[in-house]
Parts: C-alpha cells; structure tokens; sequence
C-alpha cells in the first residue's frame, strides 16, 4: 500500500509572467489599434524590437487609414482615390498580421520605412 502522506513530485508550470510569443503579439498588434498601443506602453513588450516594429506599423496603418477616410469625403475623384487607398490599405492590413504571425518583418511599402525607424 502507498503512504498517504508521500506527495508525488510534480514539475512546476510554466511561468505565466513570460507573455506572449513575438509571432502571437505582432499578429495581435493590427487587430485595432488598441493592441498595438499597449504593446507600445507595456515595458514587457515594448523591449521586444519584433512587436515594436508590428506595433508602429499598425500606428501607421492606422494613421493612414483616417487620411483616406478623409478623402474619400470629396466627390468622385475622392471617392475614386479614397477607395483604391482603403482596398491598399485593407490588403497591406491582411498580408501584415499573416506576415507577423509567421515571424516575418515584412514592412508595408512606405509606411514600413517610418514605422521600422520610429521602433528604433
């Protein structure tokens, strides 16, 4: 018969102050933009130079993406420009968070280069 006073050794758990992987947190830095400025203001994700770079790039879509919105509010030629640019924007949104998610530091065309120097 086993002793009832003899506790099996188990292994501890993981820590849970490590946070999220860079993949995870980068990919979760475009889904609004809230995200992204946590990750900003959180010191335990704001040392990672991967999910500062996804998080300045979401600022940075962001910031965009209310230009556009602005000139879409001017007839025809607006809405013309306004939409191809929110189509632009939506596509560099999708290819972003796949990219992040998979580890890669794709920057979008323009916005890339600010948000690779703002992260420095």
């Amino acid at each position: 018969m086993e002793d009832p006073q003899v506790i099996p050794s188990v292994p501890p758990p993981a820590a849970a102050t490590e946070g999220l992987a860079d993949n995870v947190a980068g990919a979760l830095a475009y889904i609004t933009i809230i995200p992204a400025i946590l990750f900003l203001v959180l010191a335990e994700y704001n040392k990672r130079p991967f999910v500062r770079f996804h998080a300045f790039q979401c600022v940075c879509l962001f910031a965009s993406w209310i230009v556009c919105s602005f000139i879409f509010v001017i007839p025809i030629l607006g809405w013309i420009a306004g939409g191809v640019g929110l189509l632009a924007i939506a596509v560099c949104w999708v290819m972003s968070i796949l990219k992040a998610y998979h580890g890669e530091r794709w920057k979008v065309p323009v916005l890339g280069n600010y948000a690779e120097k703002f992260s420095q």
